[in-house]
């Protein structure tokens, strides 16, 4: 199975893709109407545009420095998870994102990093929980976020991993606990981008390690801005682990290298003597 990530509508009803996802709300900010015709997908704690208008909402780390995008660790700017007025606000996004297309993809729904967040709600909350540990109360924070948006989705609910499935580090990074979140997921999609799929061998590899470690649909997203030799062959190298392929942001590759494959196929069958 294979599909399409994009964020111009028209796109979302081109032949040869199985399914589609539409960039409702996305890292830099930028969001919009939800659609019926696909996927509605939203970067949660990702805002570029809220980060830069209101700084007070960022993540923090212990001696206060903002979880934007120009730092050299992380490539998004990202809001607290624990902001309340901005949780409750992306919550009636991914609501009116479940009534029109049923099935919603979230991703970074966890912390930036292990570092974040020590801001002063956070710093309060954590000394009034019931954990000893700081990481097992973020934790708890993500899975809190998770139910909360499950409950208002009708549909599937799909989420997006950052591609690292070494045990526990997920856990640490972010504070997504896979085993509690897992009950509550249809499917995980786990980006792999690169800008020019010149190796594949790591792409393989991470694929085949999420696949050990999910009992969920496994999706794996590759960057389809390359060329179409590359994506073929990246492709080739996550499909034996995933329950599908996702293509994003350049729609007219992927569906030219769709149509190559298939293609290819039709030009490798053999026939034993016998059915000639």
């Amino acid at each position: 199975m294979v599909g399409v990530v994009t964020r111009n509508e028209p796109e979302l009803s081109w032949s040869g893709f199985d399914r589609a996802f539409y960039e409702q709300k996305s890292a830099s900010g930028r969001a919009s109407e939800p659609t019926t015709d696909g996927v509605n997908t939203l970067a949660c704690f990702a805002d570029a545009a809220t980060v830069r208008e209101r700084p007070a909402l960022a993540a923090r780390t212990r001696d206060g420095k903002l979880a934007t995008g120009d730092r050299s660790d992380l490539d998004q700017s990202y809001v607290c998870p624990t902001n309340e007025s901005y949780r409750e606000g992306l919550l009636e996004m991914i609501a009116d994102a479940g009534r029109a297309s049923g099935d919603v993809r979230l991703d970074d729904v966890g912390f930036p990093e292990a570092e974040y967040c020590h801001c002063d709600r956070c710093t309060r909350r954590f000394a009034d929980s019931e954990f000893e540990d700081r990481i097992d109360w973020r934790a708890s924070v993500v899975t809190e976020f998770v139910a909360a948006a499950r409950d208002r989705v009708p549909g599937d609910l799909i989420v997006g991993l950052f591609a690292d499935p070494y045990p526990g580090h997920l856990y640490e990074r972010s504070g997504i606990d896979l085993a509690a979140i897992e009950p509550m997921v249809e499917e995980f999609v786990v980006p792999l981008y690169d800008p020019s799929y010149e190796t594949t061998y790591w792409l393989e590899a991470l694929a085949s390690g999420f696949a050990d470690r999910l009992d969920a649909r496994l999706s794996v997203e590759l960057y389809a801005n390359v060329d179409i030799d590359a994506l073929l062959a990246a492709t080739d190298a996550v499909e034996p682990h995933a329950d599908s392929v996702l293509y994003g942001y350049d729609a007219s590759t992927a569906r030219a290298a769709i149509r190559r494959r298939a293609a290819d196929a039709r030009d490798g069958v053999t026939h034993r003597p016998d059915d000639l």
